[in-house]
């Protein structure tokens, strides 16, 4: 018999038992739940104290606080011209809360725009300081004289940053480091001279600097609070020191933000459907996954109350080498006090892997609810993919102590609202419509909030794509 033979006679061979596909019409499948990709591990919402809040709204009470300017400059690129916009002059020291347009478009003008190529020197020590810069583009390294006169590096400036303010305030004032230029950059300067001749035709503009000079003079502590008078190490019966404690006239308010959406699902489904699983617990599980993983994207990028937005300028630092090195994770956590955690994307926690790999060390890890986190200097380095990546290959990091005894960060959610399934979460039935839809409002309450400026900080422009 030939093989053509034998594989015709194999093909027409009559059927001796029951295929598996006709059984399966019979039997009961083992199915699993269903499954979601968008989860993860929300380590932010897991880690971060909640505090109940009545009312819908949290205040945060401070200390008088003598606020100096502290944000960035937004500028405005057309071809290879750039220009300030005029209102964010308002973030210099000299200029803040200024709201006169016409004054603030006048000396935005008068901004010149100077390029400096890699290594140039923009400022140098102890040179008078007549001139006030704003960083479009590139990063500065302000450069001191050590102990033993070698060069140190105070710091790293990037994008929106500003420096030399002082000279508006002080008219003897001196570069007290020098500016260098880490990369090239674009850079605008505004001359005393050009501020003080506005200010001789503006009255509102004369008055603000007198305002703000004489702030400047006012008895503050380092963190820009106003000063407790004290006494000590006298003897006999000097006059004791009179004070008191002064607090913001206007705290900031924080209100509940809400995730909400409304699931629908058939009566047939719900009535036909709902064995060996429950069609409207799964349809109401996975909602409330994504709600959640939504929640935890607020609380990361919310231009209100969101963790990054809402970090204090003075507690952004750059990279000191682009990668994220653990000099530069400990220039993080030098800027507080009892720093609870990191908060990564994981391929920032990789780059900062290899630089570890690279200089031959070995992280320590912690076990955290049945999970190995990696750790520096024993604070934990937990995952978030709600951090965002620009198209540069360029993240963030977040360092933050929290809870409300150590004034940190925390979360804000309220308890016992209607219909609640979770704390702060809620499904509530809304009805069956005329299409024999059954619909429920899901709904998340939740906030954050940060105590004191330094109990959040953030390391910027983190790269992701360097290998070596």
């Amino acid at each position: 018999m030939s093989v053509g033979e034998e594989v015709r006679t194999e093909q027409t061979k009559p059927q001796q038992s029951l295929g598996t596909a006709a059984a399966r019409n019979l039997a009961t499948t083992t199915k699993s739940v269903p499954q979601m990709q968008e989860i993860s591990s929300r380590w932010l919402l897991r880690m971060l104290p909640w505090v109940d809040v009545q009312g819908g709204t949290y205040r945060v009470n401070r200390r008088m606080t003598f606020t100096v300017g502290d944000g960035r400059v937004t500028f405005v690129k057309t071809g290879d011209r750039v220009e300030v916009i005029p209102a964010e002059l308002g973030e210099l020291p000299a200029l803040r809360s200024y709201e006169d347009e016409e004054v603030l478009s006048e000396l935005a003008t008068r901004c010149e725009q100077r390029e400096f190529a890699q290594g140039d020197v923009i400022a140098s020590f102890g040179t008078p300081n007549d001139e006030v810069y704003l960083l479009a583009h590139g990063r500065v390294e302000k450069v001191g004289t050590g102990p033993y006169g070698d060069d140190a590096v105070l710091g790293v400036l990037a994008d929106g940053a500003y420096f030399g303010d002082r000279a508006l305030l002080d008219q003897d004032a001196i570069w007290e480091y020098t500016a260098r230029a880490a990369t090239a950059c674009t850079v605008l300067v505004l001359p005393r001279q050009d501020v003080e001749q506005v200010a001789e035709r503006s009255d509102s503009l004369r008055e603000q600097m007198e305002q703000r000079r004489s702030a400047t003079e006012e008895h503050t502590n380092d963190y820009g609070e106003k000063e407790i008078d004290l006494s000590a190490g006298h003897s006999g019966e000097p006059d004791i020191a009179h004070t008191f404690v002064d607090y913001e006239a206007r705290p900031r308010e924080y209100e509940l933000s809400v995730a909400q959406t409304v699931l629908r699902i058939h009566t047939r489904v719900a009535d036909l459907y709902n064995q060996p699983m429950n069609q409207t617990e799964q349809q109401l599980r996975l909602t409330v996954e994504a709600l959640k993983e939504r929640q935890e994207h607020e609380l990361i990028n919310n231009r209100d109350f969101g963790l990054l937005h809402n970090c204090e300028y003075d507690q952004r630092i750059q990279p000191h080498a682009g990668a994220p090195g653990p000099d530069d994770l400990d220039e993080l956590l030098s800027r507080r006090r009892g720093t609870r955690l990191f908060l990564a994307h994981p391929r920032a926690i990789a780059a900062f892997g290899r630089e570890l790999n690279r200089r031959g060390l070995v992280p320590e890890t912690v076990d955290v609810a049945g999970n190995r986190i990696p750790t520096w200097r024993g604070v934990p380095i937990f995952p978030c993919n709600k951090i965002p990546v620009t198209e540069a290959r360029t993240t963030s990091i977040l360092a933050m102590r929290t809870g409300e005894e150590d004034q940190g960060v925390i979360g804000l959610r309220t308890n016992g609202i209607p219909d609640e399934i979770e704390p702060s979460l809620s499904a509530r039935f809304m009805g069956i419509n005329e299409q024999a839809i059954i619909k429920y409002l899901v709904t998340v309450y939740y906030s954050a909030a940060v105590l004191v400026p330094d109990a959040l900080g953030v390391l910027e422009n983190v790269e992701i794509g360097r290998w070596q």
